[in-house]
């Protein structure tokens, strides 16, 4: 059996604000209405599709495994933009990036406090 994951609603305050925020951190094409959402495209059929909530925003954790030309890119872009990172899920380390397994990885919040993580290597991987 073959499973694969293909989207999931994520809600915000203002869908548009915060697909576009996604899609413009790490690069990606212009979010693109589809019914009540907007949706941004990742590899693989993969998609995030925002939903303007109709109550407060519990906000979540989403993890993305990027290529490390690609952390380059996002970091540029969240450094540009004087978007707060850090290197830990506890926020103890501030304006640092992590090592973890060898790789790289940062931790930063969109405008409704999901915490959004860009890293280049799983978890456990261990250093190459």
């Amino acid at each position: 059996m073959t499973v694969s994951f293909n989207h999931t609603i994520v809600y915000a305050t203002d869908k548009r604000r915060s697909a576009e925020f996604l899609a413009k951190v790490f690069g990606l094409p212009k979010p693109q209405p589809m019914w009540s959402f907007m949706t941004v495209s990742f590899a693989h059929g993969v998609a995030l599709d925002f939903a303007t909530a109709n109550r407060p925003v519990s906000p979540q954790h989403y993890a993305f495994l990027v290529s490390e030309d690609d952390f380059d890119g996002i970091f540029a872009r969240i450094q540009a933009e004087g978007i707060p990172y850090w290197a830990d899920p506890a926020r103890s380390r501030a304006q640092q990036i992590n090592h973890n397994d060898g790789g790289r990885g940062v931790y930063f919040a969109d405008p409704d406090g999901h915490f959004l993580e860009a890293i280049t290597r799983p978890y456990g991987s261990g250093a190459a």
